[in-house]
């Protein structure tokens, strides 16, 4: 007899990855990832490529992306002393002030000034509780600018080779500045498959959830009730709620793209339904069981072992489903995490 899975325990979520199978670089072309598709109901997995993922659309399908752009957050300076710091950009509190990472943060003190270019240095104002540093930003000229020059691609620390191209970190729908990190399983679309998508009679709809690097944060409680999930700003727009709301009513699918998308929808739908304009900070937790409102098909990446994101996952398309499409994953060599390859589970 089977062993009955304890869903609240961390090590459910664990599988056994072969390094090398985690995808370094991204590939040449976006859509040429491979793409594994699984039916909940039918219970069947086929194997295709990216592009294809118009063979399992429909006319009348809702697509849901997130429009996130990533800043080019890790920025590298210098103590009077000559000594490095590295900073890593987390969460804007005005104008120059910043929440922030250090590396080394030690033997960083209040009110040191850090020089990371002769147009941009900052200066240590406080330690907060959890470790992370309160930096002042002085600069001449518009900030996102200067970051754009002397700033470089926050990459998750699996990722061990420089990015050639900042923009192969970011989705080609990107619009609105904010991100620490990228909403991966939309690097997978090309501007010429999102126009045959929408040429199919299937609408593509935009949000935002500002991606931060609590994304990456592992979950260390073994009792996952007891995991502090990290928090994110979102925004989702009247008309988007509405265009949503028309199509459940019409039961039509809403097709998320990527987990930041059902964080996102599923946030707001916690509020009540139907889903109403939503500007706020999620800090929201899906793990199973869990009873999805608003999203009836997954697009996403091949996560990290006992990530909150697989658990995420778990909840959708079921326990063992998910881990046997892992396990089948990595037999047949696909690519993982952010610059993987894609799963699309309707």
């Amino acid at each position: 007899m089977k062993a009955k899975i304890d869903f609240k325990r961390l090590s459910s979520y664990d599988y056994y990855l072969p390094n090398e199978l985690i995808a370094q670089t991204p590939l040449d072309k976006r859509d040429e990832s491979r793409l594994m598709v699984f039916d909940r109901k039918t219970n069947t997995t086929l194997h295709r490529q990216f592009k294809d993922i118009t063979d399992f659309l429909v006319k009348g399908d809702v697509l849901v992306v997130n429009n996130t752009r990533v800043l080019p957050a890790r920025l590298s300076a210098k103590k009077s002393t000559g000594a490095l710091v590295e900073i890593l950009l987390l969460t804007r509190i005005n104008l120059t002030d910043w929440e922030v990472l250090l590396k080394p943060a030690k033997r960083v003190k209040i009110g040191q000034t850090l020089t990371i270019s002769d147009e941009l240095s900052c200066e240590l104002l406080s330690v907060k509780d959890d470790g992370n540093r309160i930096m002042r930003f002085k600069f001449d000229g518009v900030f996102e600018d200067i970051l754009n020059r002397v700033g470089s691609m926050p990459l998750p620390h699996y990722i061990h080779k420089k990015l050639k191209n900042k923009e192969r970190y970011q989705t080609v729908y990107n619009k609105v500045l904010g991100s620490s990190a990228a909403p991966t399983a939309g690097l997978h679309f090309t501007p010429e498959l999102l126009q045959k998508i929408q040429d199919m009679g299937v609408e593509i709809l935009e949000l935002t959830l500002d991606v931060g690097l609590g994304t990456f944060r592992p979950c260390k409680e073994e009792d996952i009730t007891k995991h502090d999930m990290h928090s994110e700003h979102y925004h989702l727009s009247k008309e988007v709620a509405e265009r949503i709301n028309k199509a459940k009513i019409e039961n039509r699918r809403v097709i998320a793209v990527g987990t930041t998308s059902v964080r996102t929808l599923e946030s707001v739908a916690q509020k009540g339904m139907p889903l109403t304009e939503d500007d706020d900070k999620t800090d929201i937790f899906i793990y199973p069981p869990y009873e999805f409102k608003v999203v009836d098909a997954l697009i996403t990446n091949f996560h990290l072992p006992k990530s909150t994101l697989i658990m995420l996952v778990c909840a959708f398309a079921g326990y063992d489903n998910t881990m046997n499409l892992y396990e089948t994953a990595v037999e047949n060599q696909y690519r993982f995490f952010s610059f993987g390859d894609a799963m699309f589970i309707s």
